[in-house]
């Protein structure tokens, strides 16, 4: 490469996350006839597919170039781009360095079950600096009430005292199933040999011992350990050979945690070896799925026919502050292939309910004109769900065959009648054509009563399997999103009260039975008996100031607006508006519309409830448009009659929807933000007959918002600045991925509060890449300037002194990333536009993906047993050393309440514990649309709403169909998997990123509405 080439990429590199690759569809082709030698010999075959082989914990870590460029991130989603720099295709708005490739390897990959501190992720050496993280402030939080919690985290008493070896493991060519692995590594030739069970091994290359063993090589026959005759030709034999590679320095734990030394890969090695001690009792008698522990025991329920959720136990190693190490233990709630007969998993994936032998014609191949039953057939969309169980294990069994298990390859669009294959007779030779239907009726007297089931190929050559005689073996997850109804069930399932789920984490400390463990024996590793229990702060609630009196909400967290009216009342008054009415149009003819003498009767109570909150309404008797079906022709000629009524563009427009079908609703939003820019407001016709008060007051909160009012505030406490001690912007952002396996593109929303008390928010959102987490350069400069430029505005052209930055959805690897990344774009932003201002960064990041969880003592906590509003936890089980905390700031309404974990990555205005807790605590009684305190910050909560609500706003035709639940459906699925192969080839596929979002019109006021809510 030449030099300015490199200087080229060492620039597009610099400071950048890469891009996962996008995920492709099921690329498996339509079935051909099937080989004509089909063995009924069968044989046992792994389902576990050969996993990567990382280095030892001592390689050379991937390092950096000389010029300090960046080469790498933390992006999750898939694999990285391999090869030269893919940014310059890109369109704009994704031309960032984010996209570039990761490195090739990072220490802190080999081990992904532990929740490693932020500074960790500085031994990847991803920057040229080390990002020094602010140290938790020597005076804590002193406001409110001291108080006592239970956490569920059990402090480790004792560690291995004793050196530990590290080895290196390589069984065969290294390319091995690890199902194959764990047999030879299991094999009694290989335990006598090694010298006894206290030998830990991770599943795939690394091993480790209090034994000095040096190296050994030998050979495991497995044939000979099972007393099995070897085939000809076919020996059961592997070599092993494992080498002592490290001596792990244990005491490097403790002296870390006392603060006599950084963490270092030694600590890394340390910690890494105590997760695979911890793990290593559980693996063996449960089912391992990353941090949980799972059987099929006390509780399990059906969600569907083919799927069932059961609880397991989730636990794992933290690093905690005091100076000690915690295994943080709770329940963690599976999803599962229901264990039944393959033949109703079969019906359950795809929706059949008839009897199966009398649909198989519909379950395999549809006319591809369904008025014309004489065209040509294609592929059912039925058979294509099947594809979701490939790489499932059946347990094949029937009177005369032993139970063997097998694994799901594809299904053949051939049932059992159909599919043919020859049998050679055993005595004369001869050589006959049967079906799989008649065979099974010959050789075993088996009549298959579904015979017209797709016959299932195997992983292992040339068995075909009937689903009919086939079982899906227990324990088993299910990898994909569940429907609406499903997730309400696990939801259901899932949410347990504070005691029921101390006593679901007892009965999972005694699945986990670590006195029993003979490992952590052998090693000399001890575990408290007792929850850790902790001193936390109850910080005090605030008053809530409305535009005619204030609410005091004590620690009940709620109040009502009934008798009270809006901080703000809509600044404009009321005018142009109108409501449009749709029917179903799949009920038609008899479809039900709810007829406008109702609609009529609800708006009357909704102008007298706006007007008592304090909005003003001057036209009281808007146009209503009824009988329509069409969603977006809805939005347009309500728009139409709005705007020929009154001369004005429309204020905001009401659409009543049948149901609460997404299509329709995404529709609408679609039309009415990026075609009109007018700010809408959807209402189910099942609430307008029932003309409840309270859901019109929360349905005027959102209207007020949207029309430029603010519900409330907390009082003053600083008369010129609210809660702030100086002119104060913040920003609030979060990335929203789309489910598993889905085309659509990741979302990045960024919120800007609007006025000086931070009671009103304004957002932005646009594509992100596929599954970037760290929001590109091009995002931030684009999104942010012009709402910055309007805070300005806004406040007499003063510039906020401090900017605080809450970010959402990042975890500690990623930390380093949003200072190296993103708060370097905002700086250059803000320098390029406002040269002379220079403000003083506060960035937070705010996790609720965690298991730590708070149980108050009896009589300290609400009804249910949950913590308090306000509950703040600061020690114990936080980092050992850097600025984080456990705020609990709502009512939980259900279930168990989950804190949010706050970590304090930066504090360039050097706030004390009390200021920035109680900021933070007081905005979560500011979000707009409620009368309770929110579990996290207002502006982080809005980007998550932003994001998910701009999803309508994708460059996709109308006619691709909807977006459910996270990702598309149906012919929308099949649109972004069209536009992605366009232009591919079999040798190089052609890179095609997301579109820009639809963007709404900028000569409406709809930037500067709350448009999300």
């Amino acid at each position: 490469m030449a030099g300015a080439s490199k200087r080229r990429l060492k620039d597009q590199r610099r400071g950048g996350a890469a891009d996962a690759t996008s995920r492709s569809s099921d690329g498996e082709p339509r079935s051909t006839q099937p080989s004509q030698s089909v063995d009924l010999q069968h044989s046992e075959q792994s389902a576990s597919a050969a996993g990567p082989q990382p280095p030892v914990i001592g390689s050379k870590p991937f390092g950096y170039d000389g010029a300090g460029s960046t080469p790498g991130g933390s992006q999750q989603g898939g694999p990285a781009r391999q090869g030269p720099s893919a940014s310059s295709n890109l369109p704009a708005h994704l031309s960032d360095a984010r996209l570039e490739p990761r490195p090739a390897f990072k220490h802190t990959d080999i081990n992904r079950n532990l929740d490693l501190p932020p500074s960790a992720y500085q031994l990847d050496n991803q920057y040229e600096f080390i990002t020094d993280f602010p140290k938790r402030p020597k005076v804590l939080n002193t406001s409110g009430k001291e108080l006592s919690v239970k956490i569920n985290s059990w402090p480790i008493t004792k560690y291995p005292e004793k050196p530990v070896y590290q080895y290196d493991v390589l069984i065969g060519s290294g390319t091995e199933k690890r199902a194959l692995l764990k047999k030879v590594w299991n094999s009694q030739f290989l335990k006598q040999l090694l010298g006894g069970p206290s030998w830990i091994f991770d599943g795939n290359r690394i091993a480790w011992s209090q034994m000095d063993k040096g190296s050994v090589t030998t050979t495991v026959d497995l044939d000979a350990e099972q007393g099995i005759t070897p085939r000809e030709g076919h020996e059961n034999k592997h070599r092993v050979v494992i080498r002592k590679t490290n001596k792990i320095d244990m005491s490097a734990i403790s002296n870390f945690l006392s603060g006599k030394m950084s963490f270092d890969s030694t600590v890394l090695e340390a910690i890494n070896f105590l997760d695979h001690l911890l793990r290593e009792d559980p693996s063996n008698r449960l089912t391992s799925i990353k941090q949980s522990f799972f059987a099929r025991g006390k509780t399990h329920h059906p969600l569907a026919p083919h799927v069932e959720a059961f609880k397991g136990v989730y636990q794992t190693i933290r690093m905690c502050h005091g100076g000690r190490l915690g295994i943080n233990v709770d329940v963690s709630n599976g999803v599962f292939w229901g264990d039944q007969k393959l033949s109703i998993v079969m019906a359950g994936i795809t929706g059949i309910r008839a009897n199966m032998s009398l649909v198989m014609d519909s379950f395999v191949r549809v006319p591809e004109n369904i008025n014309d039953p004489r065209s040509a057939l294609k592929m059912s969309p039925m058979f294509k769900e099947l594809r979701r169980l490939r790489k499932v294990a059946v347990k094949y069994m029937h009177r005369d065959f032993p139970e063997k298990i097998f694994i799901i390859e594809r299904f053949y669009e051939q049932n059992a009648k159909e599919f043919t294959f020859k049998v050679r007779d055993k005595e004369t030779g001869e050589v006959t054509e049967t079906s799989m239907f008649d065979y099974f009726m010959k050789k075993y007297s088996i009549r298959l009563l579904h015979w017209g089931l797709p016959v299932m190929q195997t992983t292992k050559k040339n068995v075909v399997l009937p689903a009919e005689l086939c079982w899906v073996a227990d324990n088993q997850r299910y990898p994909y999103k569940l429907n609406p109804d499903q997730t309400a069930t696990m939801i259901k399932f899932a949410v347990t009260k504070p005691k029921e789920r101390l006593e679901d984490i007892e009965y999972g400390l005694g699945q986990l039975a670590w006195d029993k463990d003979p490992f952590l024996k052998g090693y000399g590793m001890g575990i408290a008996s007792q929850m850790l229990e902790t001193k936390a702060r109850l910080l005090p609630p605030p008053q809530i100031q409305f535009g005619s009196d204030k609410a005091n909400p004590g620690t009940g967290g709620r109040w009502d607006m009934k008798g009270r009216k809006f901080l703000l009342g809509n600044p404009v008054p009321l005018k142009h508006w109108g409501i449009c009415i749709y029917t179903d149009p799949s009920k038609l003819p008899n479809a039900k519309t709810v007829p406008k003498p109702v609609v009529e009767n609800f708006l009357r109570e909704f102008i007298k409830a706006y007007v008592g909150h304090g909005g003003r309404v001057e036209n009281r008797d808007p146009p209503i448009l009824t009988g329509v079906t069409d969603a977006a022709k809805g939005v347009n000629d309500l728009f139409q009659l709005i705007g020929n009524t009154y001369k004005e563009r429309p204020q905001i427009m009401i659409f009543i929807l049948p149901d609460r079908t997404p299509f329709h609703y995404l529709r609408v939003k679609k039309s009415a933000d990026c075609r009109f820019g007018v700010v809408s407001q959807c209402m189910q016709a099942n609430q307008i007959y029932k003309c409840h008060g309270q859901y019109i007051s929360n349905v005027l909160m959102k209207l007020n918002a949207k029309l430029g009012g603010t519900t409330s505030r907390i009082a003053n406490k600083n008369p010129t600045w609210g809660h702030f001690t100086a002119p104060s912007m913040i920003i609030g952002a979060d990335v929203t991925h789309a489910a598993p396996g889905s085309e659509q593109p990741s979302m990045a929303a960024i919120t800007v509060s609007w006025d000086k008390y931070a009671s009103r928010y304004i957002a932005g959102c646009e594509t992100n890449g596929n599954r970037v987490e760290m929001i590109t350069r091009y995002n931030i400069e684009h999104l942010l300037k012009p709402m910055v430029k309007d805070w300005i505005k806004m406040n007499n052209g003063n510039f906020p002194t401090h900017v605080y930055y809450f970010r959402d959805g990042v975890s500690e690897g990623q930390f380093q990333h949003v200072l190296n990344q993103e708060l370097r774009d905002m700086r250059i932003a803000f320098g390029n536009h406002f040269p002379d201002w220079k403000p003083k960064f506060i960035v937070v990041v705010a996790s609720k993906r965690h298991h730590v969880r708070f149980f108050p003592k009896q009589g300290q906590g609400d009804t249910n047993g949950n913590p308090l509003p306000g509950t703040l936890v600061e020690r114990d089980v936080t980092h050992p050393f850097d600025h984080d905390f456990y705020l609990c700031s709502h009512r939980a309404i259900q279930g168990t309440a989950r804190p949010v974990h706050y970590h304090v990555l930066l504090d360039e205005a050097g706030l004390s514990c009390n200021q920035l807790h109680g900021m933070i605590y007081d905005h979560c009684y500011q979000y707009i649309r409620s009368t309770t305190p929110v579990s996290l910050h207002p502006a982080v909560y809005y980007a998550h709403l932003a994001s998910n609500r701009a999803r309508p706003h994708e460059n996709i035709p109308a006619s691709s169909g909807p977006h459910v639940g996270g990702g598309p459906v149906g012919a929308a699925a099949e649109h972004i998997v069209k536009k992605k192969r366009e232009g591919a080839t079999s040798t190089q596929p052609k890179l095609v990123e997301p579109l820009p979002l639809l963007p709404m019109p900028q000569n409406t006021n709809i930037h500067h509405a709350m448009w999300y809510v």
